[in-house]
């Protein structure tokens, strides 16, 4: 699933080629797409209709597209990306994809936006906006109320979130992944700031230190900024930005998805578990296991 660096891409690359434009049409196809639009996929393309785009915005992994209707209060378009959803930006002449699930069209003849989702986990949504903050000066859709700010917007407050996780009693590495303490932070880049902080992700968060916990964060936010510059992480064909480019930073990693090979610190192979159904990747001399 993309994380917050490769949501932040298609963020950014929605506000260069979407923003400030209007909305002439909108096609939905089936109505797993518009599963979240109680109305289903034919009001939310009728509602679309008119719309102008204002802004492209993010918290976390979550992602929309605030829309000034024709005559009512600004509404979110939220985009829900999946496993494997892709807002691409392209002529509305190229070929169609093979799984392309929503077009929207613009009234100034400019490329089309498109919504592709090869594995249908994703989908879009129209949505309230509430509680205006820094940063998100439009509110917050109301499906994201409920997620934390993320490391990267000025919203985030480090200190309140060290208080919290310090007291959480799970372990550290479950409770970097519970997007209601701090959103944007997934298995790859929680397994690189564990493995550059020196820290076991089964360690219980109520065992670490305020200073350690503190630098665990500061790590994710420097590996997820580090990761942001170059494009994001892809493994695979599916994780692109607008224009259907690939991130490169999984070149850069030093955990995650190295099992087998020295660690860059210590030169112990580095070793994968299982963890919450996904999996862990860490060194074993670097990082050690906590005694039960």
């Amino acid at each position: 699933m993309p994380e917050l660096p490769e949501v932040e891409v298609v963020r950014r690359g929605l506000a260069d080629h979407v923003v400030g434009r209007t909305v002439e049409r909108a096609v939905l196809t089936g109505a797993r797409v518009a599963r979240r639009h109680a109305a289903g996929p034919q009001d939310l393309a009728d509602r679309l209709v008119g719309s102008r785009i204002v802004t492209a915005d993010r918290r976390g992994k979550y992602l929309w597209l605030v829309l000034a209707p024709p005559h009512d209060d600004p509404q979110a378009l939220v985009v829900h990306l999946g496993m494997s959803g892709q807002m691409l930006v392209e002529p509305a002449d190229a070929p169609r994809e093979k799984h392309l699930h929503a077009t929207i069209d613009f009234s100034d003849d400019g490329p089309q936006l498109r919504f592709v989702d090869q594995r249908t986990f994703g989908g879009l949504a129209l949505t309230t906006l509430h509680d205006p903050v820094e940063g998100h000066p439009h509110g917050i859709p109301e499906p994201v109320r409920h997620i934390a700010p993320d490391p990267l917007e000025p919203a985030f407050d480090r200190a309140a979130t060290v208080r919290r996780i310090k007291a959480r009693s799970s372990e550290i590495k479950r409770v970097l992944l519970d997007q209601s303490v701090v959103s944007g932070v997934g298995n790859i880049y929680a397994d690189e700031a564990l493995w550059r902080a020196g820290v076991h992700g089964r360690r219980a968060a109520t065992a670490l230190t305020k200073p350690t916990i503190g630098r665990v964060l500061d790590h994710a936010t420097a590996v997820m900024t580090e990761a942001l510059g170059q494009g994001g992480t892809s493994f695979d064909a599916l994780y692109v930005n607008v224009n259907g480019a690939s991130g490169y930073f999984d070149r850069s990693l030093s955990a995650y998805g190295q099992t087998g090979r020295p660690c860059p610190r210590c030169g112990t192979p580095i070793v994968r578990e299982q963890f919450m159904n996904r999996s862990s990747h860490f060194c074993p001399r670097c990082q050690t296991r906590p005694r039960w």
